[in-house]
């Protein structure tokens, strides 16, 4: 660029520069931006393919949860742990640590042990859910239910239902688990009595009988 010239004109590198990015940004809003046909509105949020826009005031939602379908009202912060618990009345799932640290509120999602309070509601919809309450079917406990509580795998009993789900999910991915698999299995869930041994007995018999 002559800088006499830009002098000349009345231009600085300066303002030629801010000019120049100027032009740039202006361009890359505009190629973002599709074209509208003549009289046709901007799509709105819930428009768009995998978007779905929740009100901040709440709206009733269809929840699929123990085989059976459950309109709650949810707002885009509900946890699902507050849908289930706190909404639905499915006090087996516990709120201990609020964290994802505990394991307390373990419930499946499609059939994935997943830890309840780190799950917003919004993103368990149209989602097979399963707490503890629905482990059991046709009047029959779910076999690592009945290994619980043959070896009476439990002491204030507070985290149990977390563990039960978790070795049902642990024994539905690996059928028949050692016993280093069952404690990596179990790690992410803790239990302050420290029942761990008769827990690893239950997990291990209720293997040893078919896990189903």
């Amino acid at each position: 660029m002559d800088h006499g010239n830009a002098a000349k004109d009345g231009v600085s590198r300066r303002q030629f520069l801010q000019g120049a990015a100027s032009g740039a940004v202006t361009g890359s809003v505009l190629v973002s931006i599709p074209r509208l046909a003549k009289g046709a509105e901007a799509p709105g949020p819930t428009s768009r393919p995998g978007l779905k826009r929740y009100s901040a005031a709440g709206e009733k939602t269809t929840f699929l949860v123990n085989g059976k379908s459950s309109r709650l009202t949810i707002t885009p912060d509900t946890t699902l742990l507050s849908a289930l618990r706190e909404s639905m009345g499915l006090t087996g799932i516990k709120e201990v640590c609020d964290r994802g640290a505990c394991g307390a509120c373990t419930v499946l999602v499609d059939g994935r042990s997943i830890n309840s309070c780190m799950m917003l509601a919004m993103d368990a919809v149209g989602r097979q859910i399963t707490t503890v309450e629905g482990l059991a079917g046709d009047g029959q406990l779910d076999p690592v239910q009945r290994a619980f509580v043959a070896h009476d795998a439990c002491q204030c009993g507070y985290c149990i239902p977390g563990f039960v789900v978790r070795s049902r999910a642990l024994l539905d991915e690996t059928p028949h688990p050692n016993r280093d698999e069952i404690k990596r299995g179990l790690c992410g869930n803790m239990c302050r009595c420290a029942a761990y041994v008769r827990i690893f007995e239950a997990v291990a018999a209720a293997a040893n009988g078919g896990g189903r």
